[in-house]
């Protein structure tokens, strides 16, 4: 399940899950670590050689709790504090367009089925991680209402700037995969979204 910042698919990436009875893997919580981990080493994120030569040495590890994984930092369990700073916020799509950092994690994304049965959401899940999954949505909504949603949750960073980003990085960039079902998620809600993905899943589509 893929989609721009504040669409909402994680929300129904997590209830389609938990409705699966799948884990749930929420794979910006990976780069958002990553990005935590490199600023608290001092490094700046606008520098890719020095991002790429901190990472090297950074562990990321996903435990599964309570149906989904949680990410950890050499051996550290990190909060949804730490993962939503304002800091990393403005930083991770920067660390996240360093190639080497986004081979790495896509490997260890693509490790994860090692648990079992697996909702993955992110921004380049359909198009590189597991491109040939016959089961793959794109949760998209304006950008207007995805500035509101973020406002609504406390954060400052800009969805338009983040989305820029993402989407002209060279190193998988976000765009909607090929075959994946197109959801405008701008006025659902969740419970319509989430009914939405699983219709189409029960359709075989």
């Amino acid at each position: 399940m893929d989609g721009p910042a504040a669409s909402g698919k994680s929300s129904v990436a997590r209830l389609v899950a938990a409705r699966l009875g799948r884990i749930y893997v929420n794979t910006g919580n990976m780069y958002r670590a990553m990005t935590w981990a490199v600023l608290e080493r001092g490094v700046d994120p606008h520098d890719a050689d020095a991002v790429r030569s901190a990472a090297a040495d950074i562990r990321i590890e996903c435990p599964v709790l309570d149906g989904q994984t949680q990410v950890s930092v050499n051996g550290r369990p990190l909060t949804t504090t730490d993962l939503n700073s304002d800091a990393v916020n403005a930083a991770v799509s920067l660390v996240a367009r360093v190639p080497e950092v986004r081979e790495r994690l896509v490997s260890d994304q693509r490790s994860l089925t090692a648990l079992g049965p697996l909702v993955m959401e992110g921004r380049d899940i359909g198009s590189v991680v597991f491109p040939g999954s016959r089961l793959k949505f794109y949760i998209d909504a304006s950008e207007e209402v995805r500035a509101a949603r973020r406002h609504a949750q406390g954060h400052t960073d800009r969805v338009a700037e983040r989305d820029r980003m993402d989407s002209t990085r060279k190193s998988s960039p976000l765009v909607i995969p090929e075959g994946a079902q197109y959801i405008d998620n701008s006025h659902l809600t969740l419970e319509q979204a989430v009914e939405s993905v699983l219709g189409m899943i029960a359709d075989g589509r």
